[in-house]
């Protein structure tokens, strides 16, 4: 007989947030990545075309971690027209000793998707200027405000400017951000106004077309690539990549299945990979990132499984500490 802890969205949204201690445990995961003996098998991934859906499934297991993850992530994307949310999931945490389930995490998607913002804070702290003070939001969902709120933890930003096809809910985003942050945010009416001159740009949509174009790009300039999870999702387009002074991927093997260095090695922008970097590479030393203050800089970002097992352990930690969760024999 086995204990198992069962821990809802409540129970760890209430010892769960988007904090430095949340970034630090995903940036080490992207070091682990590159420095240890990691085991992460490629994402499982089922479309349901009929009903405009996908399920990814990823894992991986961390040397020096107690438990490895394994998260089902759906995405349903007419759900809001039924009144239900887009995007759920849960994630089993199993012992790394004996397999056997530790913990039930029914998250609803809600560790994905600050385990997402975190790593878009990881790219920006390790890519981007440190004095980098504006940042153009393309999109205006809920990664949209979370990619903020990780970004101000790293980054003194005091301007923000949004894009997103639906202009009413762009606005209407802007309103609430301001409200809630205090800051300049404003609503633009094409990405060209939203690029101008920005430190930061961080592309967060569903897009199947290139948003960001080599017109758009600028001296000093760092983009975070967050929504190409699939192949045939595309936020950047492919002669961006010929044309940044660093590419990095969160793990190269997947950006050139599924990320935005997919799309420009199918388009033949792309011939020399040479240069190209992951981001625990550069997080441990091995490959340089930013190296020049007028350098223009690209994070692909696709989601880990390490990432996934990072927060999880996170999450677990933290509820057994808080008392949180029902504990039932398995």
């Amino acid at each position: 007989m086995s204990e198992v802890t069962l821990l809802s969205e409540t129970d760890l949204r209430a010892c769960v947030t988007l904090d430095l201690p949340s970034i630090e445990a995903i940036e080490q995961a992207f070091v682990l990545l590159n420095t240890a003996a990691v085991a992460m098998p490629p994402i499982l991934r089922l479309d349901i075309p009929e009903h405009n859906g996908e399920v990814d499934v990823k894992t991986a297991y961390l040397p020096g971690l107690e438990r490895f993850a394994i998260k089902v992530s759906p995405g349903f994307f007419d759900n809001p027209k039924l009144g239900l949310p887009s995007l759920n999931g849960m994630m089993m945490l199993l012992s790394a000793r004996t397999g056997l389930l530790d913990a039930l995490l029914l998250d609803n998607g809600y560790l994905t998707a600050v385990r997402t913002a975190a790593a878009g804070a990881v790219a920006a702290r390790a890519l981007s200027r440190v004095d980098s003070r504006s940042v153009a939001l393309i999109g205006a969902g809920e990664q949209a405000a979370l990619q903020l709120q990780a970004l101000r933890l790293v980054r003194p930003i005091t301007q923000v400017r949004v894009w997103a096809r639906d202009g009413a809910k762009a606005e209407a985003f802007c309103i609430e951000l301001a409200r809630d942050t205090g800051l300049a945010v404003m609503p633009c009416a094409s990405i060209d106004e939203a690029m101008a001159d920005v430190d930061i740009a961080i592309t967060c949509t569903p897009s199947r077309e290139p948003l960001i174009d080599v017109r758009h790009l600028h001296p000093g300039l760092h983009i975070t690539a967050m929504g190409s999870d699939a192949e045939h999702k595309n936020e950047i387009s492919p002669q961006v990549l010929a044309q940044v002074d660093r590419y990095v991927a969160d793990r190269l093997s997947q950006t050139r299945i599924l990320g935005e260095l997919h799309h420009a090695l199918v388009a033949g922008a792309i011939t020399d990979e040479s240069n190209f970097a992951e981001l625990g590479q550069v997080l441990a030393g091995r490959r340089p990132g930013r190296s020049d203050p007028a350098q223009v800089t690209l994070c692909d970002l696709t989601g880990t499984g390490a990432q996934d097992t990072a927060m999880a352990n996170l999450a677990f930690e933290r509820a057994r500490s808080a008392g949180k969760g029902l504990q039932f024999a398995s």
